[in-house]
């Protein structure tokens, strides 16, 4: 019987072995003077503390915080536009801003890809997304893992997933618990639809059979560019808020507005004795949205799916609104006060 190699069953070695020396510099990039990483090894490794006068970062308490999650069916339509460079962005994006929402400092990140076969100039732009969303959220894309897997993936195929581990004070873990009457809340805009609800997005496009490269009406540029902005990464505006404050506890709660909307993101932070009533007439969706309904989606169902132009929401004590407003806008952000706290069983009321 003749031998059989692993390249002729689908797999190569030294294909693997060269796509990981092109991503070398794509990680190390990303790296700050606590990673500890030498090559070749078999794990990645990360100081929590450090004692260097030009990068001091120690913890008293510390309580580690860990994340996974990926970018659902955004790839499919990101397959059929030919653009992979946003979806590294997306990926870190759906995890870091989830692991923000306890107050934590992301402090590194990894990530699975999963292939037919290596196509390295490809995925390339796909690991540069993810570095780049590892540097707006200033953590290290400290190692991951690529699987070529012939017999589970077509040709082209992608898959892809990623964690986040970060760190938080004891004392200083943000959970909900100190929601209370009167708090207010406040919004940040999202940059469209994010990675949540694609399922949905293409069958309206396949029913429609809407032409992606068409121009997107009251937007800027064609409607695949809007279906594939990058989600927004949130981790500079949470930092600027809580620094701001220092060891004032100002932020009750926040939310990474997800699958399920405002309503189902809002209501599993709140105690039962509390309700969030939110004003829709207190932002405009952006032209994405409008696009979609046209397709086919009812009022009601839109809020309940996706994020509506709201991507991340924080719970504060109504005296100090206004300065977490101005820290918000001293790194950019444009905050929208929604609503407000109210005597309650726990539920999200949409008005308007």
């Amino acid at each position: 019987m003749p031998s059989l190699t692993y390249k002729e069953a689908g797999v190569s070695i030294a294909a693997n072995t060269r796509w990981v020396d092109a991503i070398r510099a794509c990680m190390t990039a990303t790296y700050d003077p606590r990673v500890m990483n030498r090559h070749n090894a078999f794990a990645g490794l990360y100081r929590l503390d450090y004692d260097e006068q030009l990068f001091r970062r120690n913890y008293r308490k510390p309580v580690l915080v860990a994340c996974a999650d990926g970018v659902g069916t955004k790839v499919l339509l990101a397959l059929q536009l030919g653009k992979l460079s946003t979806l590294g962005i997306d990926l870190v994006a759906m995890n870091v801003n989830d692991l923000i929402t306890c107050g934590a400092e992301p402090l590194f990140f990894l990530d699975y890809l999963a292939v037919h076969e290596l196509s390295p100039p490809r995925l390339l732009t796909l690991i540069e997304g993810v570095a780049e969303g590892c540097r707006q959220a200033g953590c290290a894309l400290l190692g991951g893992e690529t699987a070529e897997m012939p017999d589970v993936y077509r040709r082209g195929d992608i898959d892809l997933a990623g964690f986040a581990v970060g760190v938080v004070e004891f004392d200083r873990v943000i959970d909900g618990r100190r929601i209370e009457v009167g708090d207010v809340l406040i919004g940040l805009p999202s940059s469209g639809v994010h990675s949540n609800g694609y399922t949905l997005v293409r069958k309206l496009i396949e029913k429609s059979r809407c032409d992606l490269s068409a121009p997107l009406e009251g937007g800027t540029g064609t409607i695949g560019e809007a279906l594939l902005a990058p989600t927004r990464i949130y981790v500079r505006a949470v930092s600027a808020v809580l620094e701001a404050f220092g060891r004032r506890r100002v932020v009750s709660a926040m939310a990474h507005i997800t699958g399920g909307g405002l309503r189902e993101n809002i209501a599993r932070l709140l105690p039962g004795k509390v309700n969030a009533v939110i004003s829709r007439r207190a932002w405009r969706p952006p032209p994405v949205f409008d696009f979609l309904r046209r397709l086919g989606v009812a009022r009601g169902e839109m809020f309940k799916v996706f994020n509506m132009g709201i991507g991340y929401v924080f719970v504060v004590r109504p005296r100090n609104a206004q300065g977490v407003l101005r820290a918000l806008r001293g790194v950019g952000e444009d905050p929208i006060i929604l609503g407000r706290i109210v005597t309650g069983n726990g539920r999200v009321v949409l008005e308007g």
